[in-house]
């Protein structure tokens, strides 16, 4: 059996009903599908792109297993002939995306598929799931990055996500937006994603003295000592640090940093520096971390407060003030006609479209035209094909090439998007030709 996340019938029971319902009417025709945002949240002014490697690992790997396909069978809802119309289902269509990283806007396909209407239909959960959660948290750690440039950024939300998978995508997608690193292991496994760990203060309660705690750790972790010091007395252990830094001198360890998790973190930074350097410990670093968000460190980098680094970890992981996207995979084509859902707001372009993105004179993105896949306005193409007829056309880049594209696109925003406040709405442009097509398409629809 597969693991749980690599299943099929990890979906929604509606895709499998309506494929029942296409299969009874012999419709599997080319579809054409995209996924987008629809709107941006209170307070933000970019997205970036995150979850391709995924998306597309999962339709490479699409199946039923026996198991899977004999459970379909017994439970009731399907008819056998249906079900063993699946035992052979593989994805083979095409797939044009936005490369991660890339930032977009609002109503901005940053995925396309193109397949055969049952396949295209049935991977709707799974590729909304894949694609939503990583830009969700892309973006937000965007923002971190963005509040605190120079700083070493740990992403820390492993054991306050919801679930392992999610654990695990935080920190890649956080690493992919910016962040230097994560605590998350297997990240360190799968995709190189850099470690960086300390102590819990279960350690140093663990040890009758505080100290003692602390110069065990050091003799066992001599090149990477960083120091948990705010289970008692920060101020105090600070203080007991200097002896113990200079003993440990001496048998060739340096301390590279200690942590405060609590309290006043500007507070107990500024006191803790001052201790230090007192002391000539200068090369001493001061970590932070603590339930910290993209505004607390702006509030903490524009403070002065002296904290080389951050650990942030609930509030990016979940995003905790938007924690998720109105984002939507809609139908936009079947069977060579242009297709269009004109709910009230919630109404999509139809067509296949593309996204052409022109710069300013300094390199700085100036506007979006939304048009159709067919036109060719001014600009540079954002999507293009990643997989076609079920096959991938080229490996996907290491995760370390995609946070260099992600860099160079937060560095080509404009200030005024760059900056936590909301800013003036970035300019997408919707053009003629894909206006007329709506009107067309409510024309023949009506």
């Amino acid at each position: 059996m597969r693991p749980t996340e690599a299943s099929t019938l990890l979906t929604d029971l509606y895709q499998l009903t309506m494929l029942q319902a296409y299969f009874d009417e012999e419709m599997n025709e080319t579809a054409v599908f995209e996924f987008f945002v629809r709107k941006l949240p209170a307070g933000r002014n970019f997205f970036v792109a995150g979850g391709l490697e995924q998306a597309l690992d999962f339709l490479s790997d699409l199946r039923f297993d026996p198991d899977e396909l004999e459970w379909l069978s017994s439970c009731g809802r399907f008819k056998p002939e249906f079900v063993a119309s699946l035992a052979g289902l593989r994805f083979t269509g095409a797939i044009d995306a936005m490369p991660e990283g890339t930032v977009f806007f609002p109503d901005e396909p940053i995925l396309r598929v193109v397949a055969p209407m049952r396949e295209a239909q049935l991977v709707e959960t799974r590729m909304v799931n894949l694609l939503q959660y990583q830009t969700l948290v892309a973006s937000k750690a965007a923002r971190v990055r963005l509040a605190a440039p120079g700083k070493l950024l740990v992403d820390f939300g492993l054991r306050r996500t919801h679930g392992a998978e999610a654990g695990l995508l935080a920190a890649r997608a956080s690493y992919l937006a910016g962040l230097d690193g994560t605590s998350n292991v297997l990240a360190g496994m799968r995709w190189e994603v850099p470690l960086f760990g300390t102590m819990a203060h279960s350690y140093v309660q663990a040890h009758d003295r505080e100290l003692v705690a602390f110069e065990r750790f050091a003799y066992s972790h001599p090149r990477s000592t960083t120091l948990l010091i705010d289970t008692y007395d920060t101020e105090a252990a600070a203080q007991d640090l200097l002896p113990l830094a200079r003993r440990l001198a001496r048998a060739g360890i340096a301390i590279k940093a200690v942590r405060l998790d609590s309290g006043d973190l500007a507070a107990h930074a500024h006191q803790v520096r001052a201790i230090l350097d007192a002391g000539g410990e200068f090369g001493i670093r001061i970590f932070a971390s603590g339930n910290l968000d993209e505004y607390q460190l702006a509030g903490l980098v524009a403070g002065g407060a002296p904290i080389d680094g951050f650990g942030v970890g609930t509030r990016m992981s979940t995003s905790a003030d938007h924690p998720y996207f109105d984002c939507a995979y809609k139908l936009q084509e079947y069977a060579g006609i242009a297709r269009r859902k004109r709910s009230e707001g919630k109404a999509t372009w139809p067509g296949r479209k593309q996204v052409f993105r022109r710069f300013d004179d300094a390199g700085q993105i100036a506007a979006d035209t939304l048009t159709l896949a067919s036109e060719s306005p001014a600009g540079a193409p954002l999507l293009a094909r990643v997989m076609d007829r079920g096959q991938r056309l080229a490996p996907s880049p290491p995760l370390v090439k995609v946070r260099e594209y992600a860099s160079q696109q937060l560095a080509s925003l404009p200030p005024s998007l760059r900056s936590l406040d909301t800013a003036a709405p970035y300019r997408v442009e919707v053009a003629p030709a894909l206006i007329e097509l709506a009107r067309q398409v409510d024309e023949r629809e009506h």
